[in-house]
């Protein structure tokens, strides 16, 4: 189509509004003058996005208790937004960026009403929940998916889906220069450095910044020279002083703000929380640990569906536990203290355990590579045109 299209969006959190505004700049390469709206974030709306609310609005951390709470809410602003695209503000293609609880759902409406309907990051069915696979064929003319296994798997249940790479392996350098970072961050050039990275979401920090920040003071009483850091968003660093205060850490923490990646670039190790942090980390070639606590309910529920035994990105897509996952209970600060000294100590005492963890992560990065941006707008198009 030579006139450019309307793209409503919808990204949630900082991982999704990354991933959106990535896919942004393929649209506006394919068509400069694209117009595009719905739910976003600050990356996004650097490009010109509309933003009818922030992307922060469907932040929600677990699996059902803290889903309930915000539960009412989150249903208002689908059935305003479904509402409004098929109405007043109807749009060429739906993308819905990760965010499936929310996504899938309003794609279902829309794709209903004559809407086309992307899905960008296929969900995770072959994780948990495998039962999804139906709500997606309900919901998706076409997934974009960010894993080479998934389109096949998706073809077995007759979903149209493209391979495009994860957008991530594109953004960080396949050798990340570590001194640099440290320079930019104003690091010790020579010193140990640990990255904390708790989530980056307020629940997430809830639950997960007390037992990293223990262990994090229990790394520092055998380390004094080591510097920690965390980087975080303005939103919650208040908190995070707070809890570091608690831990024991009030004048042992430096927190800067954002530049999640120029702390991962600088770090010898980071202790880190399960998400997509932790495939940033693989990607910087980091040895990591990863935690992970969140409320009980919500943990065995989760645990119920649970298809494979890693929890962790690095671990799923090397299929073995390359790095420690140590979660809810398992993740206690003299556990966690313990895996990260761990790692620590390689560096001196092992450093081909350190070489071989590295090879694996640039040969992993190496399969992610993809021109996601332009695959991405050309799968978009074909679709449009069909």
């Amino acid at each position: 189509m030579h006139i450019p299209p309307r793209v409503a969006m919808v990204a949630g959190e900082t991982s999704g509004d990354l991933l959106a505004g990535l896919l942004l700049d393929g649209l506006r390469a394919q068509w400069p003058d694209v117009a595009s709206m719905g739910i976003g974030g600050p990356r996004m709306q650097e490009r010109g996005f509309d933003a009818w609310w922030p992307s922060e609005r469907l932040a929600v951390h677990g699996y059902s208790v803290e889903l309930v709470r915000r539960l009412l809410g989150l249903v208002r602003i689908r059935k305003a937004l479904g509402t409004r695209l098929l109405t007043t503000d109807r749009p060429d293609v739906f993308i819905g960026v990760d965010a499936p609880d929310f996504n899938l759902g309003l794609e279902a409406r829309l794709r209903a009403r004559g809407v086309k309907t992307v899905h960008f990051v296929c969900p995770s069915i072959w994780a948990w929940r495998a039962q999804r696979v139906e709500t997606i064929r309900a919901s998706c003319d076409h997934v974009l998916c960010i894993f080479p296994f998934e389109p096949e798997l998706l073809a077995r249940h007759g979903i149209a889906a493209t391979y495009v790479g994860h957008p991530l392996a594109r953004v960080i350098p396949l050798q990340p220069d570590r001194l640099a970072a440290r320079r930019a961050l104003g690091l010790d050039e020579q010193g140990e450095v640990l990255a904390i990275l708790p989530g980056s979401r307020s629940a997430e920090v809830a639950y997960i910044a007390k037992p990293f920040f223990q262990a994090a003071a229990l790394v520092k009483q055998a380390r004094p020279a080591i510097t920690l850091i965390v980087p975080a968003v303005p939103a919650l660093q208040d908190r995070i002083r707070r809890i570091a205060a608690e831990c024991g850490l009030a004048d042992a923490l430096t927190i800067v703000t954002g530049q999640s990646h120029a702390v991962l670039a600088a770090c010898d190790a980071t202790l880190i929380a399960s998400g997509t942090a932790t495939l940033e980390a693989a990607l910087f070639k980091r040895p990591m640990v990863i935690g992970y606590h969140m409320h009980p309910i919500s943990w065995r529920l989760m645990r119920a569906k649970q298809l494979q035994p890693w929890v962790g990105l690095p671990n799923i897509l090397c299929r073995d536990f390359v790095v420690p996952e140590l979660l809810q209970d398992a993740a206690s600060p003299q556990a966690l203290a313990a895996a990260v000294t761990d790692w620590l100590d390689a560096y001196r005492h092992q450093p081909a355990r350190i070489a071989a963890l590295q090879q694996r992560f640039t040969a992993l990065h190496e399969s992610l590579l993809r021109d996601t941006p332009r695959l991405a707008a050309h799968a978009i198009q074909t679709l449009l045109q069909a």
